[in-house]
């Protein structure tokens, strides 16, 4: 029997649906989209540029933040202009090594931006319950090492799905029901045994999960230390700093966890919903960051209203 050739394990490209069952509406399902993406690119950038051009802001709760915008800069271009070509231009061929290189990006970011979140946790812990060592305990170099600690890990997650990918034949399977490339998307169209692509998504999971419960425990030593705080006007102003943090963790994570419980439990609900959950689920959050930081952020939300002033001029 002879070994069945390259095309046969990896065929020359994918068709992306888009959203089955919403074809009719994909035309003006893009324009929202199209919103939040622009929102999501001028957002970040114009709180990069200010936290660049700040020196005020030079500490570090704004490296992480410049962290988080940088990689909700990198999710939100993997995914919408993708996206856009198939509701409006109707591009929905991808090739097989394009494809991997979305997911690849996508699941990248999205590990990025949850060790991102656990270690602005720990920054607010810091903060709160240990003031008077901040800077000793926040250098840069701690900075970078988490940085690089999160890249790492990051790389261990993701990397290792491209191999489990590439050792599966395909056998001419090659409609992908959705706007992007995902792991198990890819994997669901093999004609083999993908348990080991199973166990692996599950372990990157349970990393995630873990991030959650490090968010968790951070949050409960600083509400402790807040409620020992002598007086309600202290103790709001210790909850005030965080109320950002907050804000982009639960942006971040509930439609992640709405996404992940219609996917393993709602198997009565229609396709396009499950479709619709994950897209909001890597295009919102990087266009809230910013509006939330920008928002509550004296010092951000005056340098930009500063930059939008002399521009009037």
């Amino acid at each position: 029997m002879s070994m069945p050739n390259d095309t046969w394990f990896h065929p020359p490209s994918f068709l992306l649906l888009g959203i089955p069952g919403l074809e009719y509406v994909h035309v003006w399902i893009g324009f929202p989209f199209f919103i939040v993406y622009l929102v999501a690119l001028l957002g970040n950038a114009a709180v990069l540029f200010v936290i660049q051009t700040e020196h005020s802001l030079h500490e570090p709760m704004y490296y992480f933040l410049a962290m988080l915008d940088s990689i909700d800069l990198g999710l939100s271009t993997a995914t919408v202009p993708r996206m856009l070509g198939i509701f409006w231009f109707d591009l929905r061929n991808i090739s097989f090594g394009s494809c991997l290189s979305q997911m690849f990006f996508i699941h990248f970011f999205t590990a990025m931006e949850s060790i991102v979140l656990v270690a602005m946790a720990f920054d607010r812990y810091v903060a709160i319950c240990k003031p008077l060592r901040y800077t000793i305990i926040l250098t840069s170099k701690v900075i970078s090492i988490i940085g690089g600690v999160a890249i790492l890990r990051s790389l261990c997650m993701v990397v290792p799905l491209l191999f489990l990918l590439l050792r599966l034949p395909f056998c001419g399977h090659h409609i992908i029901p959705h706007t992007y490339c995902e792991h198990m998307g890819i994997a669901h169209l093999a004609c083999a045994s993908i348990k080991v692509n199973v166990l692996f998504g599950l372990g990157n999971i349970s990393l995630l999960l873990l991030d959650v419960l490090l968010i968790i425990l951070s949050y409960a030593r600083i509400l402790y230390a807040v409620f020992c705080l002598p007086s309600w006007e202290a103790r709001l102003k210790a909850l005030n700093t965080c109320g950002s943090h907050i804000g982009v963790i639960l942006a971040f994570f509930i439609p992640a966890f709405f996404s992940f419980l219609t996917h393993r439990f709602g198997h009565n609900i229609p396709r396009y919903i499950h479709i619709l959950l994950a897209n909001l689920y890597v295009v919102v959050p990087p266009a809230l960051n910013p509006v939330i930081y920008g928002v509550r952020t004296k010092q951000i939300r005056e340098r930009v209203l500063r930059i939008l002033h002399k521009t009037d001029k």
